[in-house]
């Protein structure tokens, strides 16, 4: 009788949970519903707010159960942000733009298309300020480009140049009982690194300090025009680390007042006639986005932008992967399409399976015959990311885009001394043929299945630079002098013809227009693939979120152990990925 009660309480509690559960679903979805059918009504004389507190994507997604409910987006769209910036340059009410950003969370082509669009809209004689409480090295970069930038006089600005901190997890795979068994090709593919080293070898911080030094002068460049201070003098200020506060940061040029908040709003009112004691019409990007409709999918003439944002894997991967089964169907898509007339397949990505890159890879091919297909690299396209470029008719980067990494490794962990030693479980099996477990994780390989990895992993690589330097039309050779696993930035890239043309997706779109002989005004653009719905986000955001939750409150301090593992257990063949967590700071 006691356990039937049990059994009784349990179901109850269960059906109070999921009532509960139901309840707040409805409710986020009624105000999700209400809130999308919102006017959003912009008075004369407003300025647009833009605080860019989360990150920058390329475009926007909902995929948290707390981004559904509060109907707020998890980040915040590239593209959509930019037809946001195009559409208030040509809007009468707007007057101009409030920069209120501290940390930006966006790679540094992304940040350099937002600038890029800050720039354009300046070019309508409309003013943009910019104000910060403190400052980061990014969040500086974009502001600089204002007209007045405020620093709170108890602020402080970073502007001691670039650095990239990478992790290392030797010690603690050995602590763990998990030997990572490692193949590649290039003595520069340093994305395996991590797994077998304490430090940096040598080819890792030579390529890491070549590209980071390409960005960092391209950027001091923008900078010195900007605030027309000579590039120089930017660098000595930057590496000689002058700004200590706000009073360094005003006396050297960086910014052009000291002031709070509400002096920044003041000086606005002032350009637009409001009275100190009157209210500024703000307006933020969320609301003011909402009546932004500008890339439509109809029309006869449709130029096709297919998003690869995240890792390449195989199947149809998920809203923040780049599945080859997905997106070999998003390209064959447009290429059907009679009112696709070019396609720009617009690569964010460090890389990933070998294979579902080639598959999307041979999509790109078969579009190439049959219309134009353009490629534009954002922050990364390296390793895979190339792979799925470098068949496209023009490749265009940015030049702080990371792109290159043309190389191949392939991970397999052996996880027995941590079964053994660790947990105290041993293996045992039982084969119908000598290699029949090949490959296994609970075992080290023996030198035979260690060529035989070795010799696929070369295999691969062989087959990636002849088809790269195809596409490039350069000998093989040559190919292989730039590959090795090597990074590079855009400008580098592009003097070695690994990318066409410097510019942005603005540029790629133009470029894929002009190849298919539309006139401005005579397409409209088609974003592939299609997103999950609001109800399908709700249940596959739910139950992630609630699955990694009972794994790290389960895993507790070895938390960190089981990520890592599980991002080698994921990948599965050989892989095309620059190195880890690269992290631009």
């Amino acid at each position: 009788m006691r356990q039937f009660f049990k059994y009784v309480l349990a179901t109850l509690t269960g059906l109070f949970v999921f009532g509960v559960l139901g309840f707040v679903l409805l409710i986020g979805f009624v105000a999700a519903l209400a809130s999308s059918d919102t006017e959003v009504t912009v008075a004369s004389d407003s300025v647009l707010e833009l605080k860019l507190d989360k990150p920058i994507a390329e475009r926007e997604s909902r995929t948290s159960f707390g981004s559904i409910v509060s109907s707020q987006a998890d980040n915040i769209g590239l593209d959509n942000l930019k037809a946001t910036l195009r559409r208030a340059k040509n809007d009468s009410d707007i007057k101009g733009i409030f920069l209120n950003v501290e940390l930006v969370q966006a790679g540094m082509a992304s940040l350099e298309e937002v600038r890029d669009a800050l720039l354009d809209f300046k070019k309508s004689g409309k003013f943009v300020v910019a104000y910060a409480d403190a400052q980061s090295e990014k969040s500086y970069y974009l502001t600089s480009v204002a007209d007045r930038i405020y620093l709170n006089p108890q602020g402080t600005l970073e502007f001691n140049g670039l650095s990239s901190e990478t992790m290392y997890y030797k010690n603690l795979f050995e602590k763990a009982g998990i030997q990572p068994q490692i193949f590649r090709v290039g003595s520069f593919k340093s994305a395996v690194e991590p797994f077998f080293r304490e430090n940096m070898s040598d080819s890792a911080r030579l390529q890491t300090s070549s590209f980071l030094n390409s960005i960092n002068d391209f950027m001091l460049g923008h900078i010195a025009t900007a605030r027309k201070i000579a590039p120089q003098r930017l660098k000595t200020i930057s590496d000689s680390m002058l700004v200590h506060n706000a009073d360094d940061a005003k006396r050297l040029g960086l910014v052009t007042n000291l002031g709070y908040y509400d002096q920044a709003l003041d000086y606005m009112k002032g350009k637009l006639g409001v009275e100190k004691d009157e209210k500024l019409s703000l307006v933020s990007l969320t609301d003011y986005s909402k009546a932004d409709d500008e890339e439509s999918s109809s029309g006869s003439n449709r130029i096709a932008v297919i998003y690869a944002e995240g890792d390449i894997v195989t199947g149809k991967g998920s809203g923040s992967s780049i599945g080859s089964t997905r997106f070999a169907e998003a390209i064959r898509k447009a290429r059907l399409d009679d009112k696709v007339k070019a396609v720009v397949l617009r690569v964010n990505s460090p890389g990933g399976s070998s294979l579902a890159s080639d598959i999307i890879y041979r999509e790109v091919l078969l579009t190439k015959k049959v219309k134009p297909i353009i490629c534009s690299m954002s922050d990364v396209a390296a390793s895979g990311g190339y792979f799925i470029a470098m068949g496209c008719d023009t490749i265009v980067a940015h030049p702080n885009t990371i792109t290159g990494s043309i190389g191949v490794f392939g991970v397999l962990p052996n996880i027995q001394p941590l079964l053994r030693d660790k947990l105290g479980v041993t293996t045992d099996r039982v084969t119908t043929g000598k290699f029949s477990d090949f490959p296994t994780i609970t075992r080290p390989l023996t030198p035979f299945e260690q060529s035989q990895f070795q010799n696929e992993i070369n295999r691969i690589y062989a087959d990636f630079t002849t088809k790269a330097a195809q596409g490039r039309n350069m000998p093989v050779e040559r190919l292989r002098g730039y590959a090795s696993g090597r990074v590079w930035s855009g400008s580098e890239a592009k003097a070695r013809g690994l990318v066409d043309v410097l510019g942005s997706m603005d540029d790629a779109l133009r470029i894929a227009a002009r190849r298919a002989k539309l006139k401005e005004g005579d397409y409209t653009l088609q974003a592939l693939p299609r997103q999950k719905s609001f109800m399908e986000n709700i249940f596959s955001g739910i139950n992630e979120e609630v699955r990694m939750s009972l794994v790290k409150q389960e895993m507790g301090p070895l938390f960190p152990v089981y990520e890592q593992y599980k991002k080698l257990s994921e990948m599965k063949g050989a892989q095309a990925r620059m190195p880890f967590e690269l992290n631009i700071q």
